[in-house]
C-alpha cells in the first residue's frame, strides 16, 4: 500500500512543505529505494520481494515523478535541496541512517546523502555523476528524446505496443537489455510516468554542471554497473572506482542501466551485500 507524508525543507523564503510518496514493507534493517529521472518507485518492484525478506524496504517517488506532487516554488531540483528533502523525509519517518539504493538519477542522489553522512550505507546502479561532458550530453540527448516520444505517443497505441514483446522492446530498450521481460502494465505505467513527469525538465536542467568527486571513505559504497548499459556507458564504472578507490565495484553482466528487470536475483543480492 502506497503512503504519503508531508514535512518541512528550509528554503529562502522561509520553510516549504514537501509531500513524497513511498511504499514500505519488510522487517530489518531501513533500506531506502531511490529511481532514476522520469522514472517511479515501481521501477524496483522486481527486487522488492527479495529485499523485503531482509530489509525495511522504503521505496519513494523522488518529488516530481510518480504521485509524488512536484516541489514547491522556492525549491530547486537540484543536489543540496534533493539532499535536504531526504534528510527531512527520514526525519519525518524516523529512520535512523538507513541503507540507501539508487539508480541512475537515484544513485547520484544516494551517493549525495552518503557525502552527508546521511546513509549507513550506499549501493548506487548505474550512478549519473561520473560521466564526461560528451557523455553527459549524450545521456541527456537520448533521455529528452525518449521523453518527447512519451508525451507524444497517445495512450492506447502505447497500451497496443505494450502487448507484445516487440512493442516493449521499442518502448523501453533504452533502458532495459531485456525489455520483453517487462510486463505490458509495467510498461505502460512507467512511459505515462516519463510523459508526465513534473520534474523532468528542472531536473535535467539542474544535471548539467553536475559531476561527483568525493571519496566516499570511512562509508561502505558499492557501484554496480550493466554490462549492456547504453544510457552511461559501463566505462563510467571505472571513473567512479578511481574516485573512491575504497568502494566495491561490481559488473552486471547482461543488465541495462536499470538492472532491476533484468536481473532481479543479482541485482537484490548486490544491494543486500552492499548494505551488510
Amino acid at each position: 500500500m502506497s503512503a504519503t507524508v508531508s514535512f518541512k525543507v528550509p528554503s529562502a523564503h522561509g520553510p516549504q512543505a514537501v509531500t513524497v510518496s513511498y511504499t514500505r514493507r519488510g522487517r530489518g534493517e531501513p533500506l531506502l529505494l531511490l529511481h532514476g529521472i522520469g522514472h517511479h518507485r515501481q521501477a524496483w518492484d522486481p527486487v522488492t520481494d527479495i529485499l523485503a525478506a531482509d530489509r525495511d524496504v522504503i521505496a519513494v517517488d523522488l518529488p516530481g515523478f510518480g504521485v509524488s506532487p512536484a516541489l514547491p516554488d522556492g525549491l530547486a531540483y537540484d543536489l543540496p535541496t534533493t539532499t535536504a528533502v531526504f534528510g527531512a523525509f527520514c526525519a519525518a519517518l524516523e529512520l535512523d541512517r538507513p541503507h540507501v539504493a539508487g539508480n541512475s538519477l537515484g544513485g547520484l542522489i544516494a551517493l549525495e546523502l552518503g557525502r552527508a553522512r546521511l546513509v549507513r550505507s550506499v549501493t548506487a546502479l548505474s550512478p549519473a555523476g561520473f560521466w564526461s561532458e560528451a557523455e553527459r550530453r549524450y545521456a541527456f540527448g537520448v533521455l529528452l528524446a525518449m521523453r518527447h516520444i512519451a508525451r507524444r505517443l497517445p495512450l492506447p497505441l502505447v497500451e497496443q505496443l505494450s502487448r507484445s514483446a516487440a512493442g516493449r522492446t521499442a518502448l523501453t530498450s533504452t533502458i532495459y537489455a531485456r525489455p520483453a521481460r517487462r510486463s505490458p502494465e509495467a510498461v505502460v505505467a512507467e512511459t505515462r510516468a516519463l510523459a508526465e513527469a513534473a520534474g523532468f525538465a528542472p531536473t535535467l536542467r539542474a544535471g548539467t554542471t553536475v559531476r561527483f568527486t568525493d571519496d566516499l571513505a570511512g562509508l561502505p559504497v558499492t557501484v554496480a554497473w550493466g554490462t549492456q548499459d547504453r544510457l552511461l556507458l559501463r566505462r563510467q564504472g571505472v571513473r567512479a572506482k578511481q574516485l573512491m578507490p575504497r568502494a566495491r565495484l561490481v559488473r552486471l553482466p547482461g543488465c541495462g542501466h536499470c538492472p532491476m528487470n533484468d536481473d532481479p536475483a543479482l541485482v537484490a543480492r548486490v544491494i543486500l551485500d552492499g548494505s551488510r
